[in-house]
């Protein structure tokens, strides 16, 4: 009872377990992830891709974060190719080159919360390979958790005068994702998604050959 109440007067630790959770589910996740050539230059040339698409910005917010134009798209055709454990990997490098390219940094916490766990949450596009959209959509869910909560703890202080740091962390964070969601699912519509993967496929092969 002692430690709940320590954790209540102290919401960084609730949320620090909360990270290392998230952080074990992951590993136990990927753990089962085989390294092959093929899988890594997939992965190593959708990374390049993804970081490309994210200097295409639509607006970018004054305190991190932006709309593009479906950089997450990569993430999402990687997870789809081989499953979610390589997607969870992928969205971890790819959450960290994000933080190297654009970091914008408050608390530690509030970098794993805004950099590392969104992006390994779009990884988890492929967890239902025959429900892709409703695993991308819940995969961009969990992306707007993540960064909702660091939104409510450590951005409170951008919140104006009167307005709950919870109200303005899902106004702000859904200005975000909201678009950034709709486009991906535009493209994603659009695209020949399968003869993508089939390419991934064969260019591997060759590459192999």
């Amino acid at each position: 009872m002692a430690n709940l109440t320590v954790l209540g007067e102290n919401p960084l630790s609730l949320f620090a377990l909360l990270a290392v959770f998230a952080f074990i589910m992951a590993a136990i996740h990927v753990r089962r992830v085989k390294l092959t050539t093929p899988l890594m230059v997939n992965v190593a040339v959708m990374l390049a891709m993804t970081m490309v698409l994210h200097q295409l910005r639509l607006y970018h917010f004054p305190q991190g974060g932006s709309v593009t134009m479906g950089a997450m798209i990569p993430i999402v055709l990687v997870s789809y190719r081989y499953g979610s454990p390589v997607g969870v990997m992928t969205g971890f490098i790819c959450g960290l080159l994000v933080l190297l390219q654009d970091p914008f940094i408050l608390h530690p916490l509030q970098v794993i919360f805004d950099y590392p766990l969104p992006y390994m949450a779009v990884g988890l596009a492929g967890m239902w390979p025959t429900r892709r959209r409703l695993a991308t959509a819940l995969a961009f869910g969990g992306r707007y958790l993540a960064h909702f909560i660091s939104g409510v703890v450590f951005f409170a202080s951008y919140a104006p005068a009167g307005t709950s740091p919870v109200v303005y962390s899902a106004m702000t964070n859904a200005a975000l994702m909201i678009p950034e969601c709709l486009i991906c699912a535009a493209i994603l519509k659009f695209l020949p998604v399968e003869r993508l993967l089939t390419a991934m496929d064969r260019r591997t092969e060759i590459r192999a050959n």
